[in-house]
């Protein structure tokens, strides 16, 4: 609770004292925004990993502080304007990360800045392929890594395809990533599950279909 405390007062400092005209300092937001996805990602806040007499204890004096950092670091990407483009792709995967963790309303909130990020590369370059490169990349790895389920695949598919289909000039480009990164997630899942299964041809077939 003392390190959520202490990242909130840096958060008001850096949207107070360094993000506008010269004063901004890109080390210092990213420094934030890596500090932020640490704290949100540590074990001791999973909190679906501990019992459920754990889980209620630890509800009822702190609530999910996953939700509040999830909602400040939302936040602030938002506060960055016409700066965000200088956290694209390096912000990718920290953001993949944090919308992996296994919560529901944190999913939710979190998952719409990936348009953001789309949306503000198409705007400057036509494109969005750095950041399609980057969530391509990232996700191979925290998928092998034991992150990432259904309910995930699910969601990111509803929430994009829908801030695309808001946007005319993105909505095909969209719809194609959406399918690109459904479809391998899917893939990844499957190969995961098996990856320790007996069934050698399943085995087999989930890495022909990954490949």
């Amino acid at each position: 609770r003392e390190f959520l405390r202490a990242i909130n007062q840096f958060a008001t400092t850096l949207t107070e004292m360094f993000l506008s005209g010269s004063s901004f300092e890109l080390q210092l937001w990213n420094n934030y925004f890596h500090l932020a996805v640490a704290f949100l990602t540590q074990d001791s806040l999973q909190l679906e990993n501990f019992s459920q007499a754990k889980r209620t204890s630890i509800l009822a004096k702190y609530g999910d502080m996953r939700a509040k950092i999830g909602a400040a670091i939302r936040d602030m990407w938002y506060n960055l304007g016409h700066r965000k483009i200088e956290f694209i792709p390096g912000m990718v995967g920290p953001i993949l990360e944090m919308t992996l963790v296994p919560e529901l309303e944190l999913r939710k909130s979190t998952i719409p800045i990936f348009f953001d990020m789309m949306l503000c590369e198409y705007q400057l370059t036509a494109s969005f392929s750095r950041f399609e490169d980057e969530i391509l990349r990232k996700l191979d790895s925290e998928v092998e890594g034991g992150r990432g389920d259904e309910q995930y695949k699910q969601l990111f598919e509803s929430i994009l395809l829908s801030c695309c289909r808001g946007h005319p000039e993105l909505a095909k480009p969209g719809e194609n990533f959406v399918a690109l990164v459904t479809g391998l997630l899917e893939r990844l899942l499957d190969y995961r599950a098996v990856m320790n299964d007996e069934n050698k041809t399943y085995s087999m077939s989930c890495t022909v279909n990954l490949l």
